[in-house]
C-alpha cells in the first residue's frame, strides 16, 4: 500500500499540470476576457464580456478586441498591461505554472485581495455545507437504503421511495424559496435567519453561542441539500446490497443457520459498501463547489460556488485557475483517501499491483 500511495501522490502534479493546459488552451478560445469586460464598462456597456481575444496576429482590417473601436490606443494596451496580455500565450502559461507550484494565485483583476486571501475567506463557507449535507446524507440513506433492501417491493417500500423521489424532483432553488416562505420571515413564521452563515458580532459571542447561532444559520441551507442529494445515495444502497443478497455466499450463510442480521452487517455490508464509497469523493465534490451554487446565492452565503460564479461572469481569470486547482486538488486528494478506504473495509484489496 506504501509504494501505491507513493505513486498517486507523484502522479498528482502531473494531473493538475495536464488540468491546467487543457483549461488554459480552452479560456484562450472562449468568447470573451477581461480586457472586452473593462472596455465595456468603459463605454457604459453591458459588461457581460461576451468578445473575443484573437490570440493570432490579428487582421489590419479588424479590431483586435469586440468593442475597441472608439476607445484610445493607449487604453487598450495599458489593459493588455494590466491583465498581462502583453506577452505570449506560452510565456504567461509558464509562469502560472511556476507560481501555483508554490500556491501564487495572484491577485483578483477587480477585488483588492488576492486569491488566496478570497480562496480563505470563502472556503469555510462551502466546507461546513458540504461536510455536514453529505454526513447527513450518508446518516440518512444508508440505513434508509439498507431497510429498503430487506422490504423490496413491500409498502415500506413503495412508500419511502415515493416520499424520496418527491422531494429530489422538487428543484433545490425552488425548495429554498419555500422553506423561506415558511420558515424565515417571507410570510409565516420567522424561526432562522435569511441571510449569511453567521450574526453580526459573533466574534464577541460565547462559545456555547457561537455553536447555536452557527447551526441556526446553516439548518435551512443544509436542509435544501439534502433533500437534492438523499435519494441517488438511497437507490444506490439499496441496489447494491440486493445484488449483494442475491449471491450464492449469502444462500450458503443462510443455509447455515446464520441469522439475518448477521448475514447483512457482517457479510453483506463490507462487499455492498465498496461501490457506495467509491462514490463518496464525487458527492463531496459535487456538494462543496457546484451543487451549493444556487444555496449560496439564495442565502447570501459568500462560498466558493458563490466565487467561481462571480469570477466567470466577469472573466476573473486568477480566480478561475486559482479556484479549478484547488478543486483538482482536493478531488485528487479525496480519490486516494477513498481509495485507502477501499482497503480498510475491503482488506481483500490490493492497489499494489496497480
Amino acid at each position: 500500500m506504501r509504494n501505491y500511495i507513493i505513486k498517486r501522490l507523484l502522479l498528482i502534479p502531473l494531473t493538475l499540470f495536464g488540468i491546467l493546459l487543457i483549461n488554459f488552451a480552452i479560456i484562450q478560445l472562449a468568447p470573451g476576457g477581461p480586457v472586452e469586460y473593462m472596455l465595456a464598462q468603459y463605454k457604459g456597456l453591458n459588461t457581460s464580456a461576451t468578445g473575443s481575444i484573437n490570440a493570432g496576429t490579428p487582421n489590419l482590417n479588424e479590431q483586435k478586441y469586440q468593442g475597441s473601436k472608439g476607445v484610445p490606443e493607449d487604453l487598450v494596451k495599458e489593459l493588455e498591461k494590466q491583465f498581462g496580455f502583453d506577452k505570449p500565450i506560452h510565456e504567461r502559461f509558464i509562469k502560472m505554472v511556476k507560481d501555483y507550484l508554490f500556491f501564487d494565485f495572484g491577485k483578483s483583476y477587480y477585488k483588492d485581495k488576492t486569491v488566496l486571501e478570497l480562496i480563505k475567506e470563502r472556503l469555510p463557507v462551502s466546507i461546513s455545507l458540504g461536510l455536514w449535507s453529505t454526513l447527513i446524507i450518508y446518516l440518512i440513506a444508508i440505513p434508509l437504503g439498507i431497510k429498503k433492501a430487506q422490504k423490496d417491493g413491500e409498502n415500506f417500500d413503495v412508500i419511502s421511495s415515493c416520499i424520496i423521489f418527491t422531494g429530489s424532483a422538487i428543484p433545490v432553488f425552488l425548495f429554498a424559496v419555500l422553506l423561506i416562505v415558511l420558515f424565515a420571515g417571507g410570510t409565516y413564521f420567522q424561526i432562522f435567519p435569511l441571510k449569511g452563515l453567521t450574526s453580526d458580532g459573533w466574534e464577541n459571542f460565547s462559545i456555547w453561542h457561537k455553536i447555536r447561532d452557527y447551526f441556526w444559520h446553516i439548518t435551512l441551507p443544509t436542509i435544501c441539500i439534502v433533500i437534492g442529494g438523499i435519494a441517488s445515495l438511497t437507490m444506490l444502497t439499496k441496489n447494491s446490497f440486493i445484488d449483494e443478497l442475491s449471491k450464492q455466499y449469502v444462500l450458503t450463510a443462510r443455509a447455515k443457520g446464520l441469522s439475518e442480521h448477521r448475514i447483512l452487517y457482517h457479510h453483506v455490508f463490507r462487499n455492498a459498501m465498496m461501490i457506495i464509497i467509491a462514490g463518496l469523493p464525487g458527492l463531496l465534490i459535487k456538494i462543496l463547489f457546484t451543487g451549493s451554487l444556487l444555496i449560496e446565492i439564495i442565502f447570501s452565503l459568500n462560498g466558493m460556488g458563490l466565487l467561481g460564479y462571480e469570477a466567470i461572469m466577469t472573466r476573473d481569470y486568477p480566480i478561475i485557475f486559482g479556484t479549478l486547482y484547488i478543486f483538482a486538488l482536493l478531488g485528487l486528494i479525496l480519490k486516494l483517501i477513498s481509495d485507502l478506504t477501499y482497503s480498510l473495509v475491503d482488506p481483500r484489496v490490493n492497489f499494489e499491483k496497480i
